[in-house]
């Protein structure tokens, strides 16, 4: 991923204190009214460890 999209998105791609960026952050909240597994698993430790193990490779 070199192309100028990806770069803006993960350059924004900043961790916050609960692991999560503000974009994922504002993704996840529209889905509160509706609980499902998903939300769960990624506001989870296991989602947080796996999406910084693949922004690591991306960079």
């Amino acid at each position: 991923m070199s192309g100028g999209p990806e770069r803006m998105i993960l350059s924004i791609h900043v961790q916050g204190l609960d692991g999560m960026c503000v974009g994922c952050r504002v993704w996840w909240s529209r889905l509160t009214p509706y609980p499902c597994w998903q939300v769960d698993w990624a506001t989870s430790r296991q989602a947080r460890a796996s999406v910084a193990r693949f922004l690591e490779g991306v960079r």
